[in-house]
């Protein structure tokens, strides 16, 4: 039977009831009228029984399924549809990508503990609240955001596979606030003060990342296939959302890469200095670090720390925080053509849209209408 009680300290009612596992459990009403905190009790205790009763038919399903056909009836817990998952991930992403996928996944299974091995359907959002919370007192709160994308975008499949008839408890669950997670875009002139300390292929990089809007590891990874200085178009595939890319190529950045000797070559890198960090996995740590050398030069962040041996953590372990990297060039490109007038579907398709909530194959928008858009960006070589 549900009951009611009040805590020190607060005004409202808490509601005490029997969950799923049998164990007498309180929960906030977070109200002070005492009959409504008693019907919101009951209703607790109805969902926590039906729960149980869920657990008791699959359970009575599975031993006639076993009976008949000889086998258990096939039921995903957690466990079973991470790795399900998971496996699928393995082809579908690059080898970074899954390796954040997967120790997101396995630290979330190992805070279940053995109520990974019940139904799926038994994730509720105060389970994975409760999961970013401790994941924010190991780590920090970005860290914790990170994980809890991950999960949501996890649990997301679940939901689409059948298996969450509730909808994804994650997406229920709100990030956490965090300091240090915030980027901002790079000004023209401090742009302009990078391209003056870059050398050549850094500068173009510099040039490419702003009037493209694409990211660090695709633009390295360009080679000449990529390149039609006639139809004055860049055409590629982005690593992270696998998505067609057809940018025109603004006169700033067409010049830079008409003086360059691109040989006879289609597969010869258009950076041959960074390509192979492009093509290396973890290879992108090392470009990104190449940048902030060439910010540290220009004066607009401060060195890392020098690696302390005896802790391990410093350049190659806690990074300093910035509030600017290469990406930035990517919010760079993207406020400049709002500010522009250009629409959002014209920007979305230029810069990629990466949301969950928007296919790859996100519709192109008309050729001109992206070549007009591009040709509003201002040439910052001037």
């Amino acid at each position: 039977m549900p009951s009611l009680r009040k805590r020190k300290g607060t005004k409202y009612w808490f509601a005490c009831f029997t969950d799923a596992d049998g164990r007498r459990v309180q929960r906030s009403t977070k109200t002070t009228d005492r009959k409504l905190a008693a019907k919101l009790a009951a209703q607790f205790e109805n969902v926590a029984t039906k729960r149980a009763t869920e657990a008791q038919t699959r359970r009575v399903l599975s031993d006639l399924h076993e009976q008949i056909h000889g086998s258990p009836l096939q039921m995903f817990t957690v466990q079973a549809y991470a790795d399900q998952w998971l496996g699928r991930k393995k082809d579908e992403c690059e080898a970074v990508t899954y390796s954040a996928y997967t120790g997101a996944i396995n630290g979330f299974l190992a805070h279940l503990g053995a109520k990974k091995t019940q139904s799926i359907t038994y994730l509720t959002a105060g389970i994975v609240a409760a999961w970013r919370d401790a994941s924010a007192a190991k780590a920090t709160p970005r860290t914790a955001n990170n994980k809890l994308k991950i999960v949501r975008t996890f649990l997301q499949s679940a939901w689409r596979d059948g298996l969450l008839p509730d909808g994804n408890p994650a997406a229920k669950v709100p990030v956490l606030a965090s300091a240090d997670s915030t980027r901002r875009p790079l000004t023209i002139p401090e742009i302009k003060t990078l391209l003056t300390v870059a050398n050549d292929e850094w500068r173009g990089m510099i040039l490419a990342g702003l009037y493209t809007g694409q990211r660090l590891k695709d633009l390295a990874g360009l080679t000449w296939n990529n390149v039609d200085l006639v139809e004055k178009e860049i055409r590629l595939t982005t690593n992270k959302t696998k998505r067609h890319q057809f940018i025109p190529i603004a006169k700033p950045l067409l010049d830079y890469l008409e003086a360059l000797d691109g040989g006879d070559n289609p597969k010869a890198p258009v950076f041959p200095a960074l390509y192979p960090h492009a093509v290396k996995d973890g290879g992108s740590n090392r470009l990104s670090e190449q940048f902030h050398g060439i910010m540290v030069t220009a004066n607009l962040v401060k060195a890392h720390p020098p690696k302390d041996k005896s802790t391990g953590k410093g350049r190659d372990g806690a990074r300093t925080k910035t509030e600017i990297s290469f990406h930035s060039l990517r919010h760079t490109a993207t406020s400049l053509l709002k500010k522009s007038g250009v629409s959002e579907s014209v920007t979305r398709d230029l810069i990629g849209h990466d949301s969950a909530d928007v296919s790859a194959n996100y519709t192109h928008t008309d050729a001109s209408a992206r070549r007009a858009a591009i040709a509003l960006l201002p040439d910052i070589t001037a």
